[in-house]
């Protein structure tokens, strides 16, 4: 497994429980608002030092009885071919996997449901499905987005979340999001933040003011059982 990064201690990354946030290297998406360039971005990638699996686990071998869980996020987890054996490592060791995705590997989501190695699955959803390839700035199939989809229902527990970027997604965007994803058990709205960005030209847009996701909230929350903005 590539390790680009691990954050020892995290108290919102998985829902309920003390955690630690595990970075993976590389991704197959290109989204331009990405705030992870160093671990998508393929010149970024090469000067990104990397954690060895060894030290990874010798780590969590000390947290042992004090942390929770392990969040593994990315980049994109999924391209990695040794994840499940990764994942399934970790979990003997006790601790409660989150796994973050873009649901590009529906196939990979079904193995990991199968062999019940995730706790939490959270997926982002990049928008409308008529927009995905706008977005993401990669051609992909969306037949495997809206099953990655469907199986995150099956997963112990689940959220779908959005970034919510000016210029990208409009208030008509969640209305078909809402519609796709609808019954869903959690959706969430996150806001935008400049800075760090794939696309320079992100760097410094401004994101949507407050009221602006609250009042696409209010559009969407009739779809789901829960739905919440994280500022």
């Amino acid at each position: 497994m590539l390790i680009g990064g691990l954050q020892k201690i995290t108290l919102i990354d998985f829902p309920g429980h003390i955690a630690a946030t595990v970075f993976t290297v590389g991704c197959n998406f290109s989204c331009p608002f990405c705030h992870n360039p160093e671990l998508v971005d393929g010149v970024r990638i090469k000067e990104q030092p990397l954690l060895s699996e060894d030290d990874f686990f010798n780590f969590l071998k000390l947290k042992q009885g004090l942390l929770e869980g392990v969040c593994i996020t990315g980049g994109e987890p999924t391209i990695h071919p040794d994840l499940l054996h990764f994942i399934d490592k970790i979990k003997r060791m006790d601790f409660k996997i989150k796994l973050d995705t873009n649901g590009s590997r529906p196939d990979i989501l079904g193995k990991l449901l199968n062999k019940r190695l995730v706790d939490y699955l959270a997926m982002d959803i990049k928008g409308p499905l008529e927009k995905y390839h706008q977005i993401v700035g990669s051609q992909i199939d969306l037949e495997r987005i809206h099953e990655s989809t469907v199986l995150a229902r099956q997963f112990p527990d689940y959220e779908f979340r959005t970034t919510v970027v000016p210029g990208l997604h409009k208030k008509a965007d969640f209305l078909s999001i809402a519609r796709w994803l609808e019954g869903a058990k959690k959706y969430f709205l996150q806001q935008f933040r400049p800075g760090k960005t794939l696309d320079v030209n992100f760097s410094k847009k401004q994101p949507y003011p407050d009221e602006k996701l609250a009042e696409f909230s209010r559009v969407v929350e009739p779809y789901f059982e829960v739905c919440k903005i994280r500022i």
